[in-house]
């Protein structure tokens, strides 16, 4: 709730809140079920791996006009893989941080986290896992565990775990996962995102209607044996009755997805596509639904103060000539629907 404040005098000035960059196309993983990868990410015509993307100096430059345009209070930095450009962000987060800013950098750790930036304040470093050796070994090589724990030390991470069906379908398997990463001193804190899919999709990671009500269930029991699992309950519950479109999602309606070329939009969220919004587990859209949810004293909705601070900022921004840049809800779509998450 900290950032409620600040984050409502953004979006009555007409700007978005939180920015989502994918610093670059390129990634070494080929990770079955990638979001950033499928074909209709970007919207089919182009994928990210044909993107034009910057390196060096016209990469940094070119973040750095990102935030002075769109003036986020929140940047997570996603791709690709961020550490594939981890000279370039050796420059930028310094910058970042002295301006104020919270950036997440979300990573697979398939290379060395610099040392230095376990000192950067307002920086969190999220590295994805996903589960158990076994598993994740196979889907994320070479970002294996031996990897990950040689590359983070030193460092306090978020732990980030998308469930997938294949995770649930053997008993104890989160308790054993949560286990080991609580365990491990590098660890700050853990989170669980549930596999979004698009619409109409059908694979191995796609959980079923009973599959993630018990994950709410067994999620529910382990916050309260897990200080490193800082997810909150309402949170946890909106697993069950997720935003029903990009119109009704705080967080695709506050938040200004761009992809490699720092130009290209991404809608209508981060997951791009065509993602079935009934099934979302983005634990970005979790938390700030959760706060939207959240009643004040006299029964008022947060939420409804957003809608209307909304409605306020777009007047704003079409007065001011910065259309583009106003927090519009994405344009409906037959569908609806991945680095903020709330710390």
């Amino acid at each position: 709730m900290k950032g409620i404040f600040p984050a409502w005098g953004r979006i009555l000035q007409g700007y978005r809140p939180n920015l989502s960059i994918e610093i670059t196309r390129e990634c070494p993983l080929r990770c079955p079920g990638c979001y950033a990868y499928g074909d209709d990410h970007l919207g089919g015509d182009v994928t990210l791996r044909q993107m034009a993307d910057l390196k060096g100096d016209a990469l940094v430059a070119g973040v750095l006009e990102a935030v002075r345009l769109h003036k986020p209070l929140h940047l997570s930095i996603i791709g690709g893989e961020p550490l594939v450009r981890f000279r370039e962000l050796d420059q930028l987060l310094p910058q970042l941080s002295a301006q104020g800013l919270y950036v997440q950098v979300v990573t697979s750790a398939v290379r060395p986290i610099p040392e230095a930036w376990a000192s950067i304040p307002r920086l969190q470093v999220v590295v994805s896992i996903d589960g158990l050796p076994a598993e994740h070994n196979v889907r994320r090589a070479p970002a294996t565990y031996d990897r990950i724990l040689k590359h983070i030390k030193g460092q306090q991470i978020t732990v980030h775990c998308t469930i997938t069906r294949q995770i649930v379908q053997r008993d104890g398997y989160l308790e054993e996962f949560l286990d080991f990463w609580s365990a491990n001193a590098d660890t700050r804190q853990i989170w669980f995102s549930l596999y979004t899919p698009q619409l109409g999709e059908e694979s191995e990671e796609r959980l079923r209607p009973e599959d993630r009500a018990r994950v709410v269930r067994t999620l529910l029991d382990l916050r309260s044996r897990f200080p490193k699992l800082r997810m909150p309950k309402g949170m946890i519950e909106v697993y069950l009755t997720p935003p029903s479109s990009p119109d009704e999602c705080t967080f695709a309606r506050t938040t200004l997805c761009v992809s490699s070329d720092l130009q290209r939009r991404i809608t209508p969220c981060q997951f791009g596509g065509n993602p079935d919004c009934a099934q979302c587990g983005c634990i970005a859209s979790a938390g700030l639904d959760a706060i939207a949810r959240h009643r004040l004293p006299g029964g008022l909705r947060v939420g409804a103060i957003f809608d209307a601070s909304l409605g306020i900022g777009r007047a704003v921004a079409r007065v001011t000539g910065r259309r583009d840049e106003a927090p519009d809800a994405p344009a409906t779509t037959t569908a609806g629907h991945s680095a903020p998450v709330p710390d």
